[in-house]
């Protein structure tokens, strides 16, 4: 019997030989061992190194006092100023719902697309006043705004430490983190005092004595 030989079965029979008859040629350039510290490792020697050195310490007081000033003093609100020209507005508080609204059993309560104003639900039960502890003149303003409305006012500070005024006036003091509140109710200018008209807040921009 003849067998025929193939370009095919030549390329398998090449292949197969250098399969089986590998030969270690050994290393091409030289190598060296991984270098690179653990990284944990790393991280603990270099906070034993600041420790020894004290700038760990200082590092965790920093921080700390940082922690502090910001619960003692946040950041002012961006964008409201001191009232030069005193004006009045109004505000409708209603929203549009984005979405439905189910009890704990998945019932509609409210569709998706409802308007509500919430002044329908909950009337304001305090007027809300806006001002920047900052400004000497500020405080004073608010002094008189909350004495000639018998305390019936929520004061809300735009700058400055409430926690300061907190102890000096002992009655509750807010902060509109971020300015939220001033923003959803397009106050720019301050002292600012929010009442309810009906089923609008009524906003006055007071000016500074």
């Amino acid at each position: 019997m003849k067998f025929a030989v193939t370009p095919g079965l030549v390329v398998v029979s090449l292949l197969c030989g250098s399969i089986a008859h590998a030969v270690d040629l050994g290393a091409i350039g030289p190598t060296y061992g991984i270098a690179e510290p653990h990284l944990l490792a790393d991280i603990e020697r270099r906070l034993r190194e600041k420790e020894r050195s004290g700038e760990l310490q200082r590092l965790i007081d920093e921080a700390r006092t940082r922690g502090v000033d910001a619960v003692r003093q946040p950041a002012p609100v961006a964008g409201v100023r001191a009232t030069d020209t005193p004006r009045t507005f109004y505000v409708d508080p209603s929203f549009t719902l984005d979405r439905n609204i189910v009890d704990a059993s998945g019932r509609l309560l409210f569709a998706a697309g409802t308007r509500k104003n919430p002044l329908e639900v909950v009337s304001l039960s305090k007027r809300l006043l806006f001002f920047d502890a900052r400004d000497r003149r500020q405080v004073a303003r608010a002094r008189e705004l909350m004495s000639s409305y018998e305390g019936h006012v929520k004061p809300i500070l735009t700058g400055g430490s409430y926690l300061d005024l907190m102890k000096s006036w002992r009655i509750p003091v807010y902060y509109d983190q971020q300015g939220v509140l001033t923003r959803r109710l397009g106050i720019r200018q301050v002292p600012a005092l929010v009442s309810q008209e009906g089923q609008r807040l009524r906003i006055d921009e007071v000016v500074l004595r």
